[in-house]
């Protein structure tokens, strides 16, 4: 039988992450977040699915400002993702998002510890996790530096710090992720973080090609990990 890793639990809007709750599914639209309807139409055949978490993009301050029109047509959890920009995080957070994914080393670059400061108080006031999502191409660059290339243990160096960074600012809803494109890559890459953190894991593969390659990527990567008790 399987043994689940034990971690933390946070809530995501009606749904819990983590701890003994059930493996939750997520998927992500492929819309423009500033239509409304389209958005809404492919949140809902997610829905339908079988997809109990959705994430959209925002780019932009007007998708940032979609997201309460989206989710007061939803019934599932919206999740925004935020890339570089506090300010569309703030944003995003004040239309009622149920939870914030951001790379806090890109919005460092752009807007130094206030800006991260800013998204953390904004969440805690609003009782939102924050996903701390890092992937090959998101890497911290001294630690490309310190190891070549996009490693795992990159990736997981780079996770694990930011991680510390909201720990210090008190935050603890916290769910993490670190994606390659490349399956075995990781694989090893999450075995390394569940070692290292007692936070819920949120796997994927990134980039994972099309509808027929992705499936199979994402199948053999989350599957070997669900078969570890991780995520």
């Amino acid at each position: 039988m399987i043994q689940r890793r034990k971690t933390r639990q946070v809530r995501v809007g009606n749904v819990l992450i983590g701890g003994d709750a059930p493996i939750v599914v997520q998927s992500m639209c492929d819309t423009d977040t500033r239509d409304v309807e389209a958005t809404v139409a492919q949140i809902q055949a997610l829905e339908e699915a079988g997809c109990e978490l959705v994430r959209v993009a925002v780019p932009t301050k007007e998708a940032a400002q979609a997201i309460g029109r989206i989710k007061a047509r939803i019934r599932i959890p919206l999740v925004a993702d935020i890339h570089f920009d506090y300010l569309l995080a703030l944003e995003a957070v004040a239309q009622g998002a149920d939870k914030i994914r951001i790379n806090p080393g890109n919005i460092l670059y752009r807007a130094g510890m206030a800006g991260v400061e800013q998204v953390v108080k904004a969440c805690r006031e609003a009782r939102i996790p924050i996903r701390i999502g890092v992937n090959a191409g998101s890497i911290d660059k001294r630690l490309l530096d310190k190891y070549g290339y996009p490693t795992p243990e990159a990736a997981v160096e780079s996770a694990v710090s930011y991680v510390r960074l909201l720990e210090e600012l008190d935050f603890h809803d916290i769910v993490i992720s670190v994606k390659f494109s490349d399956v075995p890559q990781m694989v090893r890459a999450y075995r390394l973080l569940a070692e290292q953190v007692d936070y819920p894991l949120h796997l994927g593969v990134t980039e994972s090609g099309t509808s027929w390659s992705g499936t199979i990527k994402s199948a053999i990567g989350i599957g070997a990990l669900l078969y570890d008790g991780i995520g």
